[in-house]
């Protein structure tokens, strides 16, 4: 007995501006990939987006559970060497 499972998944169409170098590169690599449309690769793409959005609110909470740990001279080199960093940032 064979049984087949299907996933169903819920998809909502919506529109998005793209400049016309950006629908070309999509159409590019849709049609490397063989697929007919961009949709999936437009997916892919926020998906990834929203994974780093993610993490780097993870980071930056974690981070700021740091505040206080460091004392003393300890704390003054962690901030010298924080600001020097910074220097180097656009």
């Amino acid at each position: 007995m064979h049984v087949k499972v299907f996933s169903e998944v819920v998809a909502m169409r919506t529109t998005i501006e793209l400049t016309e170098e950006q629908r070309a590169e999509l159409l590019r690599l849709a049609a490397k990939r063989g697929l007919k449309g961009f949709s999936h690769l437009v997916q892919e793409a926020l998906d990834e987006y929203l994974r780093h959005e993610s993490k780097k609110l993870q980071l930056i909470d974690a981070a700021l559970g740091l505040k206080g740990v460091f004392q003393g001279k300890a704390a003054e080199e962690f901030e010298e060497r924080t600001q020097a960093l910074r220097g180097h940032w656009r």
